[in-house]
C-alpha cells in the first residue's frame, strides 16, 4: 500500500462488492498511517446476478456513509448471465465513474488466490506465456490491484481484527461459474491429493512468466527496429529477407507486436495465418490479420497497414476469418456488397452458395475475402487464375470486385461463391464435413 501509487489530493474509486476483500481493502485506503491523504469514492456496481443484489448495493452505500465517503452506484439495464458479462459491464461503470470523477485510479480487491486461480483457469484454456502472467497490478487507462501480493486468509484476519463484518455472497458457491469451481473443488483437491502447495507453485508460475515476458520485451523492440524500413502513422514495413532469417518463434512475436501496434490483437491461429502468408504469400497479396489491419507482401518487404490499401489508396474490403472446427456466423463486405456467413460440422447438400470442406485436410484459419490478380484455384484438370474462371463464368469486371473468395491459411483458393469451387478438399458424402454458407445481403444471389 506504501509503493508510490498515491499522491497528496489524488481521488481513488474504490470498487466495493460487499465482500470481505473489498471491504478490508477500502477499510485499509481509510485508516491506514502514513498513507498521503487521497480522496476516496466508494463504486458498486449491481449485476442483477441474484434476487438480494439490491440489498447488496444499500448495504455497500451505508458503510460509506458510516465512514464519511461518497458511494456511486450503478446498475445493469438486464440480467446478466456470466462472468465475463459481468466484468465487462462492472469495468465500463468503474470507467465511467472514474472519467466523471477525474479519479487517478479505480482500485480492486484482487488478491494473490485470485492470481492462483486466474493462472490455473488459464492453463486449462491452453493461453500463452503472456498469460500466465495473470492479474497485472496495474492497466490501462487506470486500473490498480494493490493487494495482488496478499492470500485471502490474511486478508480475512485483517477484516476480522478491524470488526468487519462482511456480505454474505450466495453466488459464491453457484458452480455454474466456472471460477467458483475452480476455488472450492479442483483447488481444494489439487492441494489434499496431488501437490499440497498449489497456489504457491502457479503464483510461482506466474512470477517465472513475468520475468519471461519482461525479458522478450527487453530485446523485442530492438530486433523489430532492425527490420522496419519504413514507418509511417497507420503502416509499418519490414524486411522480408530479415524477418524470414528469425527462429519461428521469434517471427510469431514479431508479427503480434507489430499488429499489437496497429491495435490489434492476434491469438495463436491469427498468428500462426500472418506468419504462414509472410512465408508463403504472393507479392501484391494482403492478408487480414485483425479488423481493419492486414499484412501486405510487396516483392521482399511485408507491410503491416490500417485502413487504406497501402498501394491504391482506397479502404480495404472487411473479411472474415474461421478459426477452426465448430459453429459460427459472421459478416464481410465486399467491394461495397455485404454478405453473412454461417458455417458448422454437419452433412448436406451443396449448392452455388453452400459447400462443404473435408475436416481432415483444412488449413486453418479459413479467410473469407477479396480477390487478387495472382489467386488461382485448383480444378480437376489442373490450376487456373481466377481472372480466367470469372471469363469463362462472363463475371463482368465490376462484378468480380465484390464477390468473395475462400482461402485456407496457406493462401489456396478453396471457393469462389457463386461461380466456382476447388478441387482441393472435397470430403466424402457420407462423412461430417465444415459445411459453410455464404449469402449476399440486400440482394439476389447470382
Amino acid at each position: 500500500m506504501e509503493r508510490g501509487f498515491f499522491a497528496l489530493g489524488d481521488r481513488i474509486l474504490v470498487g466495493v462488492s460487499g465482500g470481505v476483500d473489498s471491504l478490508a481493502l477500502l477499510h485499509l485506503l481509510k485508516f491506514t498511517p502514513g498513507l498521503p491523504a487521497t480522496e476516496l469514492v466508494v463504486g458498486h456496481f449491481d449485476h442483477r446476478m441474484r434476487p438480494e443484489s439490491t440489498a447488496d448495493a444499500l448495504w455497500v452505500r451505508g458503510w460509506a456513509t458510516a465512514w464519511g465517503l461518497e458511494c456511486k452506484l450503478g446498475r445493469t439495464q438486464s440480467c446478466l448471465s456470466s462472468e465475463e458479462e459481468a466484468r465487462d459491464a462492472r469495468y465500463a461503470f468503474f470507467e465511467r465513474e472514474r472519467q466523471a470523477l477525474g479519479a487517478r485510479w479505480v482500485v480492486t480487491a484482487h488478491h494473490a488466490d485470485d492470481q492462483a486461480e486466474t493462472i490455473l483457469f488459464r492453463i486449462l484454456r491452453g493461453t500463452g506465456l503472456h498469460g500466465l502472467e495473470g492479474i497485472p497490478e496495474t492497466r490501462e487507462p487506470g486500473v490498480l490491484r494493490p493487494l495482488l501480493p496478499f492470500g485471502a486468509d490474511r486478508l480475512s484476519g485483517y477484516a476480522e481484527a478491524a470488526g468487519i463484518g462482511p456480505r454474505a455472497d450466495t453466488s459464491n458457491a453457484d458452480p455454474r461459474f466456472a471460477r467458483n469451481v475452480l476455488r472450492n473443488e479442483i483447488l481444494p483437491r489439487l492441494e489434499s491429493g496431488v501437490a499440497p502447495g498449489a497456489r504457491t507453485s502457479l503464483l510461482r508460475l506466474g512470477r517465472i512468466a513475468r520475468k519471461e515476458e519482461a525479458a522478450w520485451k527487453s530485446i523485442l523492440d530492438e530486433l523489430v527496429r532492425d527490420l522496419i524500413t519504413e514507418e509511417e502513422d497507420g503502416r509499418v514495413e519490414i524486411d522480408r529477407t530479415a524477418f524470414l532469417s528469425r527462429d519461428a518463434a521469434v517471427r510469431a512475436r514479431i508479427v503480434r507486436e507489430l499488429a499489437g501496434r496497429l491495435g490489434a490483437t492476434l491469438g495463436e491461429a491469427g498468428t500462426r495465418s500472418a506468419v504462414a502468408f509472410a512465408s508463403a504469400g504472393i507479392s501484391g497479396h494482403r492478408h487480414p490479420i485483425s479488423g481493419t489491419v492486414r499484412l501486405v507482401r510487396s516483392f521482399d518487404r511485408l507491410v503491416f497497414c490500417r485502413d487504406t490499401d497501402p498501394f491504391s489508396g482506397r479502404t480495404l474490403d472487411h473479411t472474415l476469418d474461421i478459426a477452426g472446427r465448430g459453429d459460427g456466423r459472421g459478416d464481410l463486405s465486399i467491394g461495397g456488397r455485404s454478405f453473412s456467413a454461417t458455417w458448422s460440422v454437419a452433412r448436406g447438400s451443396v449448392g452455388p452458395w453452400v459447400e462443404r470442406f473435408s475436416l481432415s485436410e483444412i488449413e486453418f484459419p479459413l479467410t473469407l475475402r477479396g480477390w487478387n490478380s495472382g489467386d488461382r484455384i485448383q480444378r480437376p484438370y489442373g490450376s487456373k487464375k481466377l481472372k480466367k474462371i470469372f471469363g469463362e463464368k462472363r463475371v463482368d469486371r465490376e462484378e468480380r470486385t465484390r464477390i468473395p473468395i475462400v482461402v485456407d491459411g496457406t493462401e489456396r483458393v478453396l471457393w469462389i461463391p457463386g461461380v466456382a469451387r476447388s478441387s482441393l478438399l472435397l470430403p466424402n458424402a457420407a462423412d461430417d464435413a465444415l459445411m459453410l454458407s455464404v449469402s449476399p445481403s440486400g440482394g439476389a444471389e447470382r
